[in-house]
């Protein structure tokens, strides 16, 4: 079952459920979905809804920080309930030895060497991390890996 399916699925159980705080954000996740798939003229495959949900997390922890410094806890406290939402449908993190022996394998088949080569680096790993782990903390490790 592909992952635009599973999301559908889980939201007919929300719906049976009575359960409306999950059944809004799926709703919003199919619609941002269908919105993508409009928007590229092409269906999405689950590398690509992976995609999308990372960005509404990303969008989300955005909003609780504003949220928190406008003392406005309700709101971040309804951010957060999402992000659990949708955080159901991201594959497992990466451990950092995994993610260490993916930048090792990226730079040995880049042959990059100094900062100039981060960005070849960067575009190999970002396929393979897409998801799995936060790119601004592979982005330091990269740039640490590449300075020694």
């Amino acid at each position: 079952m592909s992952l635009k399916e599973t999301i559908t699925e889980h939201m007919k159980d929300a719906m049976r459920a009575k359960n409306s705080e999950r059944l809004g954000t799926i709703r919003m996740l199919i619609a941002e979905i269908k919105k993508r798939e409009i928007d590229t003229r092409q269906e999405l495959n689950d590398a690509d809804v992976v995609v999308v949900v990372d960005k509404m997390i990303k969008q989300r922890k955005d909003s609780i920080a504003q949220y928190e410094k406008a003392n406005r806890q309700d709101l971040a406290d309804k951010e957060q309930a999402e992000i659990d939402v949708l955080r159901a449908y991201m594959p497992q993190p990466l451990s950092d030895t995994e993610i260490d022996a993916l930048i090792a394998d990226a730079i040995r088949e880049t042959g990059a060497v100094g900062a100039a080569g981060m960005g070849k680096v960067m575009a190999a790993l970002k396929p393979k991390l897409a998801g799995r782990a936060d790119l601004t903390t592979v982005s330091a490790k990269v740039k640490a890996s590449l300075a020694s």
